[in-house]
């Protein structure tokens, strides 16, 4: 089947969000005579973690901490850096392919919709989203769950062989995989320490592969799966 429709997540995906929040939570616990320990971190890239991070901290400073105002200053200095942050490259050339073929677009994020659009608003990207789905915090929605890109699929009548996913980290990886969906990995400053190994395609940037070529990859891809559930002799028996 043709692709369709081109899913992307949000943060460290469209807009590299993900190394001004590390460096904000770094900057905080270095206030404090500590370090953020990035195996950690990188476990809440992507989702809605259960991790404490605050917690962690007071934990290792041996004392509750205010928690507002030391939230407060550490966002200050996040949206310092972020101020700075254009789209992704490539980014723009996806969404131009998108709109003169005809494909739909969504984004489909763990973050919240409030975030979201503040950053859409800033980068003059707000209108033309043929779909916008967050988690706004519900853990049970976000990625690596695989619910909000199945929603995805229904909400723009498209089959999980009409879609390509773009993600960044491999949460995101894991949500578009477990919904069926072709996913290319993109990553950024943070996430490419860990790797994207289990997405279909990775590439460095999106600026170094064209959307007719990803489109094409893609949709060969789709044809050889459904060859393979056509041919009785790679049927499970």
């Amino acid at each position: 089947m043709p692709i369709r429709a081109f899913l992307f997540d949000f943060d460290g995906l469209i807009l590299d969000t993900e190394t001004a929040s590390r460096a904000g939570w770094r900057w905080l616990y270095e206030q404090h005579g500590h370090e953020l320990p990035d195996d950690l971190w990188l476990t809440v890239v992507g989702t809605h973690s259960s991790w404490d991070i605050m917690g962690h901290l007071e934990g290792l400073v041996g004392e509750p901490l205010d928690r507002e105002t030391w939230n407060e200053r550490r966002y200050a200095h996040e949206v310092t850096l972020l101020e700075a942050e254009e789209l992704r490259p490539g980014i723009l050339d996806y969404l131009q392919y998108a709109r003169e073929h005809g494909l739909k677009r969504a984004i489909v994020s763990s973050a919240s919709r409030r975030w979201i659009d503040m950053h859409l608003e800033r980068l003059e990207q707000a209108v033309g989203w043929d779909a916008i789905l967050t988690a706004d915090r519900d853990a049970s929605r976000a990625k690596p769950n695989p619910t909000m890109y199945l929603e995805a699929l229904d909400v723009l009548g498209v089959s999980n062989d009409e879609a390509v996913v773009f993600e960044d980290s491999p949460n995101g990886v894991a949500a578009g995989k477990a919904a069926g969906i072709f996913v290319v990995g993109v990553p950024n400053e943070v996430t490419r320490e860990v790797g994207l190994r289990d997405a279909d395609l990775v590439v460095e940037s999106l600026a170094d592969l064209p959307p007719a070529e990803l489109v094409q990859r893609a949709n060969g891809r789709s044809g050889d799966r459904a060859a393979e559930d056509h041919d009785p002799e790679r049927r499970p028996r």
